[in-house]
C-alpha cells in the first residue's frame, strides 16, 4: 500500500496513540472508494477543499473523531465518526444521499502494535485483513464514489422511472418493434387478431373461418360482392368474411319462411 505509506509519512507527526494509527487506515480505504476528505467535524466550513490528506486537527480529540467526505457528485457525502471504548474503536458511517448507516468494531491491540507507532512496515499486525474488514462491513453501503445511490448509473435511474410509471408507453422507434414492459399489455392483445380484419395474425378468435377451414371452397369471393346482400368492393380483398346468412338463399322457387304452418292463424305467436 503505498498510498498509504506516503500518507502515514505526512501525518507521522500526529500520529501519537494506536487509534490514530486506525483513523489512518481506514481514511485511506475511504479515499481508495474515490471519496476526498473535506474536513473535519459535523458541519461543512467555508474553507472546505477536497484532498487525500488528512485534515488539520484530525486527531484533537482522542476520544471522538469525526471526518467528513465527498465523492465525485457534489451532492454526495459521507461522515464518519470514530469512537473510543477502553480497547476498542467503534466506526459509524452514514452516507447523506441515500441515509445508510453502517457501522465497524475494530479491536486496536489487535490490529496495532502501540511500540511500533513510528515504523510504518510494523505497525499494523494485519493490513490485509484489515483492509477486508474496512470494504466488507463499513464500506458496504459506500460503494464507488462514481456510483449512484444504489449503485446504479443514471441511465439506469432513467429507466427505473420509466419502468415504474403505468402510464407511460414505450418510445417508438421507426424500423424496429420494442417490447413492452412486463406491467403493461399491448393494445388489442386479447381478442386484437378479431379486429384485424386482414387476418395479419392469422386465423384469430373465430371458432371457423369459412374463407380458411381447410375444406374445398366454392368459389365464392366476397370482394366482387354477393348478389342481393353485398354490392362489389363491400368486403376488401383478402379480408375475412364471416357470412351473416346462408350464401345463396334466394334461390328459385317460394322460400318455405314464407309460408306459416298449417293451421296458423295468430300472427304475434
Amino acid at each position: 500500500m503505498a498510498g498509504l505509506e506516503v500518507l502515514y509519512t505526512c501525518v507521522g507527526g500526529s500520529i501519537d496513540c494506536p487509534q490514530d494509527a486506525v483513523i489512518c487506515f481506514v481514511h485511506w480505504e475511504i479515499i481508495k472508494s474515490g471519496y476526498r476528505c473535506v474536513g473535519s467535524g459535523d458541519t461543512a466550513c467555508a474553507g472546505d477543499r477536497r484532498s487525500e490528506l488528512l485534515p488539520a486537527g484530525w486527531s484533537d480529540n482522542k476520544e471522538l473523531y469525526s471526518l467528513r467526505y465527498q465523492g465525485n457528485n457534489s451532492e454526495d457525502h459521507i461522515l464518519l465518526k470514530a469512537i473510543t471504548a477502553d480497547s476498542s474503536l467503534i466506526f459509524n458511517l452514514m452516507r447523506s444521499s441515500t441515509q445508510q448507516v453502517s457501522d465497524l468494531t475494530i479491536s486496536i491491540s489487535e490490529q496495532v502494535d502501540a511500540d511500533q507507532l513510528d515504523a510504518f512496515d510494523s505497525v499494523f499486525r494485519d493490513m490485509a485483513g484489515l483492509s477486508d474488514m474496512v470494504k466488507t462491513q463499513l464500506l458496504a453501503v459506500v460503494g464507488k464514489a462514481s456510483e449512484r445511490p444504489g449503485g446504479r448509473s443514471r441511465r439506469e435511474d432513467e429507466e427505473r422511472r420509466r419502468g415504474e410509471d403505468p402510464l407511460r408507453m414505450p418510445p417508438r422507434r421507426p424500423g424496429s418493434q420494442q417490447p413492452w414492459p412486463d406491467h403493461m399489455v399491448p393494445p388489442f392483445a386479447t381478442g386484437g387478431a378479431d379486429l384485424d380484419p386482414f387476418g395479419a395474425r392469422g386465423p384469430g378468435g373465430m371458432i371457423m373461418d369459412p374463407l380458411r377451414s381447410g375444406y374445398p371452397r366454392s368459389g365464392l369471393d366476397p370482394s366482387s360482392g354477393i348478389p342481393d346482400i353485398l354490392p362489389p368492393g363491400a368486403v376488401p380483398p383478402g379480408a375475412r368474411f364471416d357470412p351473416f346468412g346462408p350464401v345463396g338463399r334466394h334461390r328459385p322457387g317460394p322460400d318455405p319462411d314464407h309460408m306459416p304452418p298449417p293451421g296458423y292463424d295468430d300472427m304475434f305467436m
